[in-house]
Order: structure tokens, then sequence, then C-alpha cells
């Protein structure tokens, strides 16, 4: 009879856990349409905001990443790049691509962001467990997919930011029309490759980052969720997010901006880019723009989570 018992009790435990299991799939799937568009709006906001605000170094990050294309020799760096864009080319140049660029971060940032916390909901179902290796998976697919999704909206940004003559909207639409008549269509999906991969490690390493690093700050440290924890998750993610997809973003750069490196000779894919790069210009070449990348990359990922977690909050949503 007590192995009856025994029995009995071995065999509620699977129901009580596919319960608790239907319980936590009904809680982190089934959203009305308002909490969805809140949860994706609030992200696409944020970054399109960041975004606005760096910009400029941005432009600065590809015109220095476009440097001695299969040369060697001394770099200049992004403070006398900047005295020489806008001397030559005027400060309304450091704005160029912003079209784009702001389309670009409510598409790619809102749902590099917001399919996050889905993927990171299906790996708790899924696996049982949320740890820094489910975090760093969730946040790579999910940026590779965004990355997927919008890669077109991204050459066209680089093109017109190293096009001095398309300042307006209608510039925008012009290169555009130009690439598909001259390229073709699958043009606007050049350097898709290594977009995704830089995409999928940004968005690993900075929300991993951010997130694992916020858990241990709140556990280890009186902090709580706020401004100051905010910021300091957000710096450690920024660094670390610069330092893993420096190389693949000068890689992208190189082979959506194809034409323009045409004198080195046309790049096959990301790894024949990346050894043609190690072979002319050394490892250097790989993190060519680097500090821009930080300069823009660091205040970007500070200012898109603090005001990221601002809007959710206000949106009712609970924190990263």
């Amino acid at each position: 009879m007590p192995e009856g018992i025994n029995n009995g009790s071995s065999l509620q435990n699977p129901s009580n856990d596919s319960g608790e299991i239907r319980m936590k799939f009904n809680q982190n799937w089934c959203a009305s349409p308002s909490k969805v568009a809140s949860h994706f709006g609030t992200s696409g906001v944020a970054v399109a905001a960041a975004t606005g605000i760096t910009h400029p170094l941005d432009v600065l990050k590809v015109r220095l990443q476009m440097q001695l294309v299969g040369q060697r020799g001394p770099l200049i760096g992004m403070g006398q790049t900047f005295v020489e864009v806008v001397k030559k080319e005027g400060t309304r140049s450091l704005y160029l691509g912003l079209t784009p660029a702001l389309t670009r971060s409510v598409l790619y940032g809102g749902l590099r962001l917001g399919l996050y916390e889905p993927c990171k909901n299906f790996c708790e179902l899924a696996f049982e467990s949320t740890n820094i290796f489910m975090k760093i998976a969730s946040g790579a697919v999910s940026g590779a997919f965004a990355t997927l999704l919008t890669n077109p909206v991204e050459v066209l940004k680089v093109r017109l930011q190293m096009n001095p003559n398309a300042r307006s909207r209608r510039g925008a639409i012009s290169e555009l029309q130009k690439i598909v008549r001259k390229e073709g269509v699958t043009a606007l999906w050049k350097g898709v490759g290594p977009a995704m991969a830089r995409a999928g490690a940004l968005t690993a390493s900075q929300l991993a980052t951010y997130d694992e690093f916020k858990r241990v700050l709140i556990k280890r440290t009186p902090l709580e969720e706020g401004f100051y924890l905010h910021l300091m998750s957000s710096t450690v993610a920024g660094l670390v997010s610069t330092l893993i997809t420096a190389p693949m973003d000068m890689v992208k750069t190189r082979l959506m901006l194809q034409r323009e490196s045409m004198s080195d000779g046309a790049y096959k894919n990301g790894f024949h880019c990346t050894y043609k790069v190690l072979i002319t210009e050394g490892p250097r070449g790989l993190y060519k723009g680097g500090f821009a990348i930080f300069a823009r990359l660091g205040p970007q990922t500070t200012i898109t989570f603090i005001l990221c977690e601002k809007l959710r909050e206000i949106a009712g949503l609970k924190a990263i």
C-alpha cells in the first residue's frame, strides 16, 4: 500500500509540473495586442532616440573603416577624420544616412530588443533554465533574425554615409533606386552574413551582459531597479559588445561598400574579406574605427537601456 501511495504521488508530480509549464506559457505568451505593441514599440523608440544622438559617430566610424582599403599604413584617428569631414563636406555631412538609420532603428531595434524576452521565455519553457548560456542564445537568435529582415536599410545607410551628395530624403530614395538598377535587388542583402553574425554577437553580448550583470548587482549590492543600476549595467554591456563586434562590424561595412572597395578586388564573403584584411592590412585592420565604435556604441547602449527601461515602466511592463 505505501508503494501504491508513492506511485500515486509520483504520478502527480508530472501533472503539477505540466500545470506550472502551462501557467508560465500563458503568462509569457498570451499577451494582448496593446501589450505586444508596447513591448516592441518601447524598444524601437529607445533605439531610435539613441541612434539619433550618436549618428555622427556612426558616420565617422564608417569613414575610418574605409581607410587604406587593401593597404598597410598609418591610420588617422577619429579627431582628425572629424576635422577633415567637417572642413571638406560641412557639418551636415555628419548626418548622412540619418533617415534610413532612424527607420532601421525603429524596425531593427524594436525586433532585436523586443524578441529577446520571448526567446528567453521559450528557453525557460523548453530547457527550464535562464542561465547565461540561454541568455546568450536568446540574444543571438533575436539579433540575427532582426538583421535578416532589415539588412536593405543598413546597406542604404552605409552607402549614403560615404556619399556627400546624398543629403536629403530624395537622396535616400535615389540611392536605393540606383543600387537596385545597377546591382540588382540582391545587392540590398550584401554583407547580410557578417551583419547577422555581428547582430547576433552584439545582441547576445549586449543583452546577456546587461541582463546578467544587472542580476548580479541586485543580488550582491544594495542597488535596486532604477537609474544607477541601469547605468552601470549598460556601461559594462557597451564595453563588452564593442570588443566582441568591432571586427565583424568592419567586415560588414567593407562588404556593403563593395563597389567602393573594388581597387582591392571583390570580397567573396565575410571569411574572404577577413582573410584579405589580415593579409593586406594586418590584425589592426580588423579594428579600424574601433574607438569610434566604442565612442558610439557605449553611449548608445547606455541611452538605449536607460530609456527603454523607463518607457517599459511607463507602459506597465516589467524590467528587462
